[in-house]
C-alpha cells in the first residue's frame, strides 16, 4: 500500500504538468527557437542587433531602472505597512487587507485611467496642488510618473506576499529579547530581519518581474512614447509598419535572461544570508 502512493501522487500531478507545459514551457520553447532563426537558417544576429542598437539598450536600461526603482519603493513601503498592520486592531486590520486584495488587482487600462484623471495635464489633484502652489509643472507622462504608477500597484502585491512572513512573527520572541536586554533595533538586527530576510529577498524578485513585464498599464498611459522592453516587444509583433517577431523574440529571450539572473541572484544572497545566520 504504502508503495502505490507514490505513482498515484504522480497521477494528480498529471493535469498540472499539462497545462504547464502547454501554456508555459512550450511558448517558451517557440520563443527560443524563434529568436536564433535567421533568413538564412540560425544565428545570433538578433541578439548582436539588440547589443549594438542604442535604441533597444536604452529600452533594457529604461525597464531595468524603472523596476528596480519602483519594486525597492514598493518593498520599503510595504514592510512598513505590514508591521503597521500586524499591529492594528483586528477590524482594521481585515478592513486594510481587503482593500489591498482589491487594489492588487486594480492594474492595466483602468488603472492608468484613474492616474491621468487625478495626475495627468488637467487631472483633479494636479490642478489642485498647481493652485496651491505646490506643485510648478508634473508631468505624468515622464519617468517620475511611470516610477509613482509603477510603485503603486507594486504596494499592494508586497503587502500580500510579506503579510504571511509578518504574521509569523512570535511575540514570544520579542519578549525573550526584551527580557535579555535587547532593545527593539536589537530585535530587529538579529532576529526580526534575519527570519523575514528570504520574504522580503523573494517578495523583491516577484516586485522585479511584475514591473518588467508589465505592459498594459504603461501602454495606456504613454502608448509609444516611452522606450521599455514590453513596448519594443509588442511593436516588433504587432506594429502596422516593421514586423519582426523573431527579433521580439530575442528581445522576449533578453527578459527572460535578465528575471533568471535576478532569480538566481536573490537566491544566493538568501543562502548566503541563512548561511551567516
Amino acid at each position: 500500500m504504502w508503495r502505490s502512493r507514490p505513482p498515484l501522487a504522480l497521477a494528480w500531478l498529471l493535469p498540472f504538468a499539462l497545462i504547464f507545459g502547454g501554456f508555459q514551457l512550450a511558448p517558451l520553447g517557440y520563443v527560443a527557437l524563434g529568436a536564433f532563426r535567421v533568413d538564412d537558417g540560425w544565428g545570433l544576429d538578433h541578439f548582436r542587433e539588440i547589443a549594438t542598437s542604442p535604441f533597444y539598450r536604452q529600452a533594457i536600461g529604461r525597464s531595468l531602472e524603472i523596476a528596480l526603482v519602483s519594486s525597492a519603493a514598493g518593498l520599503i513601503v510595504a514592510t512598513l505597512a505590514c508591521y503597521g498592520l500586524t499591529r492594528a486592531g483586528g477590524r482594521i486590520r481585515r478592513v486594510l487587507i481587503a482593500f489591498t486584495n482589491m487594489t492588487s488587482n486594480f492594474a492595466g487600462v483602468p488603472l492608468a485611467f484613474a492616474f491621468i484623471i487625478l495626475l495627468g495635464a488637467n487631472g483633479t489633484l494636479t490642478l489642485a496642488l498647481e493652485r496651491l502652489g505646490l506643485v510648478d509643472t508634473f508631468n505624468l507622462y515622464s519617468r517620475g510618473g511611470l516610477m509613482i504608477i509603477y510603485t503603486w500597484f507594486q504596494v499592494p502585491l508586497g503587502i500580500l506576499l510579506l503579510l504571511p512572513a509578518f504574521a509569523g512573527l512570535r511575540r514570544e520572541w520579542r519578549e525573550a529579547a526584551s527580557l535579555l536586554g535587547a532593545g527593539r533595533l536589537d530585535y530587529w538586527r538579529h532576529i526580526g530581519l534575519p527570519v523575514l530576510w528570504p520574504s522580503l529577498m523573494g517578495t523583491l524578485t516577484i516586485l522585479l518581474a511584475n514591473a518588467i513585464g508589465t505592459y498594459a498599464t504603461v501602454f495606456a498611459l504613454v502608448g509609444n512614447n516611452y522606450n521599455l522592453l514590453t513596448i519594443r516587444i509588442a511593436n516588433l509583433v504587432s506594429g502596422d509598419l516593421f514586423l519582426q517577431p523573431q527579433l521580439a523574440s530575442a528581445l522576449s529571450l533578453v527578459t527572460v535572461a535578465l528575471l533568471t539572473l535576478m532569480t538566481l541572484t536573490q537566491q544566493r544572497l538568501t543562502r548566503g544570508r541563512s548561511t551567516c545566520g
